[in-house]
């Protein structure tokens, strides 16, 4: 171990320099505009959703709207996992700051377009191309934010990172709250557009990290390729560690997206079953409030995932939160039956749920060398989006047959896999990240 990886007893922050404050504030910002832009798509999908239905004479029924729904959102995950297996690999190559500069203003750029949709095709082509970004940026913020920080610090601040996304969904909901009720689902997209702000900050202030141009010099010496999926392939501790990813990956995103992105529809469906037209701007805003509420319990929940990867271990971390997403999803779903419900259960399913994904921001790169870090926890993270982009789908399928709680109760199940890919995977804490 190197002298500077030693894990001491010392407070996270302690040894923090302002640097490291700031990669730490944009890497955030950038994972906190792309959640945002994610929850303002499940806040409005619904009205959005009814209404382009109706262009092509579809009947706006609920059954119809989850179908349809459930198609467009898995297009999306398509995107957002064909950008986490295009742009790990750019991250690797071109850099981290360079490629998250480019995921952010993609990601911004095409939420802002899907506000011009006239049809529910055109909808679900400009969810793709935002896939493409969103999938693309966690990894390379997430690679830049273990590069640069002591490693006394890096699970902290990772979680840290992890957690501004709950921000971002928060304040999805305060712009819904404040857009949709006065000028439509379509001004809350045209919101969307404004992080590509953060992309002039990221190029002046924040550089490539030492890790990496170190790694890349290397590279060129030794005739290796950086982000070489090959070579992750074919080296046996990394093919292990690559599918261990994938499918931990897999299980947090079936109950990332295919189960908690309904919350909204559920609470709407119990306030106004008939949707009648008058109840709903008081219902949008009611669903506001509890999507922030849900938020403000994932928030609690990354951190919490972060202190108990750092104390537990990073293995013993993810199986409490597996255990708590298991009981939560099918809590929440069942015993939701007033907004005042809502506001309790939905917290719970928010903490439970972020507190996996936190042990993933956490753990991710940690199992992966620096020339394939980008690579391989934006193929852990994402490319399992092409394993778990059914499960939305599935869900509005289920819920067409079965209704919406008994769908969420049956695709809970998947948390029962992580512990069988558990067995594999190596444990991480107060080791050095891998050269």
């Amino acid at each position: 171990m190197q002298p500077s990886e030693k894990v001491t007893t010392r407070r996270w922050y302690e040894g923090v320099t302002r640097y490291h404050w700031l990669v730490l504030f944009v890497a955030s910002c950038g994972w906190l505009f792309d959640t945002m832009d994610q929850w303002l798509y499940v806040l409005s999908r619904q009205p959005a959703m009814r209404e382009l239905l109706a262009v092509h004479g579809i009947e706006p029924s609920d059954a119809n709207v989850g179908y349809y729904s459930g198609i467009v959102q898995a297009i999306f995950i398509a995107g957002w996992a064909t950008g986490g297996f295009v742009f790990g690999i750019v991250g690797d190559r071109l850099g981290r700051t360079r490629t998250m500069a480019l995921t952010v203003l993609m990601y911004a750029g095409f939420t802002g377009l899907s506000g011009l949709s006239r049809t529910w095709h055109e909808f679900a082509l400009f969810r793709f191309l935002t896939g493409l970004g969103v999938g693309g940026e966690f990894a390379a913020g997430a690679s830049l934010v273990a590069e640069v920080f002591p490693a006394h610090a890096r699970a902290t601040a990772l979680g840290i990172m992890q957690a501004s996304s709950a921000i971002g969904n928060i304040l999805a909901g305060v712009i819904n709250l404040t857009v949709a009720p006065h000028w439509g689902w379509r001004w809350v997209f045209a919101v969307g557009i404004l992080p590509a702000l953060l992309v002039f900050v990221i190029r002046l202030f924040v550089k490539e990290p030492e890790r990496w141009q170190k790694a890349k010099e290397q590279a060129l010496i030794e005739h290796k390729q950086l982000g070489a999926l090959s070579e992750m392939w074919h080296t046996p501790h990394l093919r292990n560690n690559l599918l261990v990813g994938i499918g931990l990956g897999a299980v947090g995103i079936i109950g990332f997206w295919g189960i908690s992105t309904w919350s909204p529809d559920l609470l709407r469906n119990i306030l106004n079953p008939n949707d009648v037209p008058e109840l709903r701007p008081e219902v949008a805003r009611k669903v506001s409030w509890a999507a922030m509420a849900q938020n403000g319990g994932a928030f609690f929940g990354s951190l919490f995932a972060a202190w108990l990867a750092q104390k537990a271990g990073r293995r013993r971390a993810i199986g409490v939160a597996l255990l708590l997403c298991l009981i939560t999803a099918s809590l929440t779903f069942h015993n939701t039956r007033s907004f005042n419900d809502a506001l309790i259960y939905f917290s719970l399913l928010g903490f439970s749920l972020l507190a996996l994904l936190g042990c993933y921001a956490v753990y991710f790169p940690e199992i992966f060398p620096t020339r394939l870090r980008a690579t391989g926890t934006g193929f852990s993270y994402n490319v399992a989006w092409y394993i778990a982009a059914a499960g939305p789908w599935v869900f509005g399928s289920l819920r067409a047959a079965y209704g919406i709680q008994w769908a969420a109760t049956i695709l809970s199940l998947a948390f029962l896999l992580g512990y069988v890919i558990l067995r594999w995977a190596p444990e991480t804490k107060d080791k050095p990240l891998p050269e």
